[in-house]
Order: C-alpha cells, then sequence, then structure tokens
C-alpha cells in the first residue's frame, strides 16, 4: 500500500517506521509528511509526542482525534521544504463531504536528534 503522505513509497517503507516509533524522523519534511500520515491512520498519541514542548499545551489528543475522524484526508502535497520550515497543502474532504484544503507554513525544531513540529501559518 502507497503512503499516505504522497511519496510514492510504501507505507511501511516511508511513514510507519517513524509513527511506530521504530526509526526517528530524519528531517523537518519527513517529519510533517509522518504527522500527514498520522492524521490519515488517527494517531493522535504521535501527533502529540511530534509536537514541540513549547506549543504542545495548546494542543489535546480529543481535539487531535476528532479532527483527524472528523475529515477524509485525500493526499499532501509539499510546496517549499527548508531545513526547518515546510510549507504544504493538506487535501481533505470535511464532514459534509465538502473538498477543503490546508495550507500551511509549518517550524520545526530539532533538539536531541529528534524534529519536532512548532507551529504554523496558514494561508
Amino acid at each position: 500500500m502507497n503512503c499516505y503522505c504522497s511519496s510514492n513509497k510504501l507505507f511501511s517503507d516511508c511513514c510507519e517506521p517513524y509513527i511506530k516509533g521504530i526509526q526517528k524522523a530524519p528531517t523537518a519534511e519527513t517529519l510533517m509528511r509522518s504527522r500527514y500520515s498520522a492524521y490519515y491512520i488517527k494517531e493522535a498519541d504521535y501527533l502529540l509526542a511530534t509536537t514541540h514542548t513549547s506549543t504542545r499545551k495548546h494542543h489535546n489528543k480529543k481535539d487531535i482525534l476528532a479532527f483527524a475522524t472528523e475529515n477524509h484526508w485525500v493526499k499532501l502535497e509539499i510546496i517549499n521544504s527548508s531545513e526547518t520550515i515546510v510549507e504544504f497543502k493538506a487535501y481533505y474532504l470535511d464532514s459534509h463531504l465538502t473538498p477543503q484544503i490546508h495550507h500551511e507554513k509549518s517550524t520545526f525544531k530539532k533538539e536531541e536528534d529528534r524534529w519536532y513540529y512548532v507551529d504554523g501559518e496558514f494561508y
């Protein structure tokens, strides 16, 4: 099965090892892709664990799980990526099956060999 992050790789060779904690995401973009896949498969614990401690207090498992579950995730498009910034569009159908695009420029921070999502600017 192809990975949910639109990488054209198998899920088992792409995002799954990061979500399962077998490997650490080597780049901010890799973490971004694995977080998208985590929304797709409703892995709220992974999404919280990969959110930086400075902003984690603004997120909770119940809300993350609700957002992941209420929407049908269609595809991820990476617009631009640098060492610490990833701009992307996440395409999904909302609970009314209306097409939506979540366009974000996300900031990531690496601490002790682990990448974390810090926050994002929404368009």
